[in-house]
């Protein structure tokens, strides 16, 4: 609804970019996808799994078909590996938007993470985006346009304990990106950078997270788990991948030209501070 209210006032002026979109057979990676390609934006898609990727393309071309000619190019690749990033670029390097997004590394305590631990989340969720960016950046400069969106966490703005892997890689990306965004080079060209911080939203990977918790706390259902956690959402409910989208692509829109190297935190209100 959100992003069909944004579409019916307002022209994005984005429709014929071409856009890579991490992560993108589900979740807030295809709500991403499905929101550029509604505004008719190509889009290269990238996901492990292969039949979930093509299930995805076949939607995101029925939308395509819906709103015009954008087209859905596949890509079944890890995109945190130097070889899944040049499997992607052998089939485009010339994007005008880039989106990042890897799942985050696993929970756990910090004294059982030796070097290869930490080497294997800072690839995945801080030097990859980094690398995308490299491999995109000055193509974008070139052409006058671009934008750089990264899914990252509310762990950036609030650190859960036991996340301390993703913490640390994550902010690592933040703190990079809140420098490159302000370089002139960028900046003047109409080059955005901007981060999304998505906090708890109705996706596959929460629902699995919240499963697993569900039966460690005296096998309460998926329903039980999720009542408990929307008590501490001020929204009471989880976000929706499709409102997620929408907020990426008005950041990817000609409109959002003058915001550069920002945080943007989407979770419902669960923060509690006002900065």
């Amino acid at each position: 609804m959100g992003l069909q209210f944004i579409h019916e006032i307002m022209d994005l002026g984005i429709s014929g970019k071409w856009a890579l979109v991490c992560g993108a057979s589900k979740g807030l990676g295809w709500g991403c996808a499905s929101a550029l390609v509604r505004e008719g934006v190509h889009v290269v898609v990238v996901a492990r799994g292969a039949s979930a990727l093509q299930q995805a393309v076949e939607r995101l071309r029925a939308i395509g078909g819906a709103s015009g000619s954008a087209q859905a190019v596949p890509v079944a690749a890890d995109i945190t590996t130097s070889q899944g990033r040049a499997a992607v670029l052998a089939v485009r390097r010339d994007f005008d938007i880039v989106v990042t997004n890897a799942g985050g590394p696993l929970p756990g305590d910090f004294r059982d993470w030796d070097r290869d631990t930490w080497i294997e989340a800072l690839d995945a969720n801080m030097l990859a985006p980094i690398e995308l960016i490299k491999a995109t950046v000055d193509g974008m400069v070139a052409r006058g346009f671009g934008r750089v969106i990264n899914i990252t966490s509310s762990a950036v703005k609030a650190p859960i304990e036991i996340l301390g892997l993703s913490n640390g890689a994550r902010s690592g990306l933040t703190g990079f990106i809140a420098g490159l965004a302000r370089t002139k080079t960028l900046a003047q060209a109409n080059v955005t950078l901007n981060n999304l911080l998505p906090g708890a939203f109705a996706t596959e990977r929460l629902r699995t997270a919240m499963e697993k918790a569900g039966n460690a706390f005296g096998g309460k259902s998926y329903d039980e788990v999720v009542a408990d956690r929307v008590q501490g959402i001020p929204a009471r409910r989880l976000g929706t991948p499709d409102e997620f989208g929408a907020l990426c692509a008005f950041l990817c829109s000609d409109q959002a030209g003058y915001i550069t190297g920002q945080n943007f935190l989407i979770d419902g209100g669960a923060y509690p501070g006002t900065l």
